[in-house]
């Protein structure tokens, strides 16, 4: 492919994503109001605390602070780490609110416990280890180097928290970022950059670990996507942009979508997967990516589940209520034929989404639910708003094959509620996703009531699965060649 159509193609893809993603900042289609920053924040002074206005002043930048990173010491670059952990952790409900006005999406409480856990639970500088191997012929010694820039796509949904949570990786693993965020989300990057830049810089004297980009558009995007002194890229949205991405002449990291299905067996303790089920489709309102998006239910148990999902803080839409929510809620497009949200509702609450259609629901509402038939353009369109269509299966084969189907292979996240081990691999080998969560919500597949630790880029379209310091390291192997044995 030569340079000039590559660019062409990704330019197109770039746009088309830029244009999908636009989402509306305010539920009732008038502009949110966006609290101003103190002092000088989130204002774009070239340069300045991590803000660029170009790609390659922040490149630039960011290269020469990658060479001081990468010469300093292992102790400086944790502390500098902890700057970000600090500032996401004790600043949590101001950055979650300055977020939740820019963008609209999503509940507070839970912005606020996503930016708490990255700044706990996010992996550092611990994974970055030396493995030797010793023998009659030498020493091998094995080391985790970085790539050096690495050039950031952040999405809308998680401006702050995926921010923050690739710059621990990649910092840890000696990297630096120049940052190109949804436009819609720049205003919180842009505020959460200058803060974890001044703080790095009090308590290390390092700059520029982090650059972002002030006004960030299609051009900037490309800019990254081809720079030759960017050396990886990690962009984490839907899948226009995680394909534009993987036809950059770049190594890759795309976190794509995900339509995550639900299957429910008869076999299912019920009141627990109700629970489950809420807890992870209401979370922040279902823009997590990981968020169930859909239910295949056993016949046998169907009512059951919709019941003990009515009982702990779900609310059922009738048959009538549904077709009225899928005219205003989610559009099909033109040109590729697939369902997609409106942007209005994305990330929205409950009781937003039943006003649209004349609904009142009780106060404390944390999901809409209803039943639906195959055919319904609820279960192939990852809705990302807090509305779970249910489809009643014959047997849980015919839940398995639903779920395959409707996860679209995006080889994302899948969920069983089951007793019977057997139903568990069957369907854990027929939808082959990165994660596969067992009787637990979605997020337990990240930590969050499960082991393990989490993530905010999912790379199931490249192949690497949850991203961790590590992922963003290069294998170096130093050789000497001599008798050095000591045992």
């Amino acid at each position: 492919m030569s340079t000039a159509i590559n660019d062409t193609l990704i330019r197109d893809v770039v746009n088309e994503v830029l244009k999908r993603l636009q989402v509306s900042v305010a539920g009732n289609g008038e502009a949110a109001r966006v609290a101003s920053p103190t002092s000088a924040e989130a204002r774009g002074v070239s340069g300045v605390d991590g803000v660029f206005q170009t790609v390659d002043e922040a490149v630039a930048a960011a290269k020469v602070a990658q060479q001081r990173l990468q010469a300093a010491t292992l102790k400086l670059r944790g502390e500098a780490i902890q700057c970000i952990r600090d500032i996401v952790i004790q600043q949590a409900e101001e950055l979650a609110q300055y977020e939740l006005d820019e963008t609209g999406i999503g509940r507070l409480d839970h912005k606020i416990a996503k930016l708490t856990g990255v700044g706990r639970t996010i992996p550092g500088m611990e994974m970055i280890t030396t493995e030797a191997v010793s023998g009659d012929y030498g020493l091998t010694v094995t080391e985790h180097a970085p790539y050096g820039v690495i050039g950031v796509i952040t999405p809308v949904t998680h401006s702050i928290p995926t921010l923050a949570c690739n710059a621990i990786m990649m910092i840890a693993a000696g990297n630096t970022l120049v940052v190109n965020a949804h436009p819609n989300g720049i205003k919180s990057a842009i505020l959460a950059t200058q803060r974890f830049s001044r703080a790095i810089k009090a308590k290390t004297g390092l700059e520029n670990l982090i650059c972002v980009l002030e006004k960030p558009t299609i051009e900037s995007a490309n800019q990254i996507f081809n720079h030759r002194d960017i050396r990886l890229l990690c962009v984490t949205g839907g899948p226009g942009v995680a394909n534009a991405a993987m036809a950059s002449p770049k190594k890759a990291i795309a976190a794509g979508p995900g339509n995550p299905p639900v299957v429910v067996d008869e076999t299912a303790d019920i009141e627990k997967a109700a629970k489950g089920i809420i807890e992870g489709a209401a979370f922040d309102n279902n823009v997590l990516c990981i968020g169930e998006k859909e239910v295949f239910v056993v016949a046998g148990v169907a009512d059951r589940l919709m019941d003990a999902l009515g009982r702990n803080g779900a609310f059922r839409l009738n048959a009538d209520q549904i077709n009225a929510l899928t005219q205003v809620a989610i559009q099909k497009d033109e040109k590729s034929g697939h369902w997609l949200a409106n942007k209005k509702f994305v990330g929205k609450d409950p009781d937003v989404l039943a006003r649209a259609i004349g609904v009142s629901v009780p106060a404390g509402t944390q999901l809409l639910f209803g039943e639906v038939d195959v055919n319904s353009p609820w279960l192939p369109c990852e809705q990302m708003m807090p509305f779970l269509p249910i489809t009643r299966c014959r047997d849980v084969d015919e839940a398995i094959a639903l779920a395959v189907k409707f996860e679209h292979g995006f080889g994302h996240t899948a969920i069983i509620w089951s007793q019977n081990v057997s139903n568990m691999t069957r369907m854990g080998k027929a939808v082959n996703t990165t994660i596969f969560v067992k009787n637990g919500s979605c997020l337990a597949g990240l930590g969050g009531g499960g082991e393990g630790y989490p993530s905010y880029s999912i790379a199931s379209p490249t192949g690497e699965g949850i991203t961790s310091p590590l992922t963003f390291t290069r294998m170096r192997r130093c050789v000497m060649v001599e008798n050095l044995r000591i045992l």
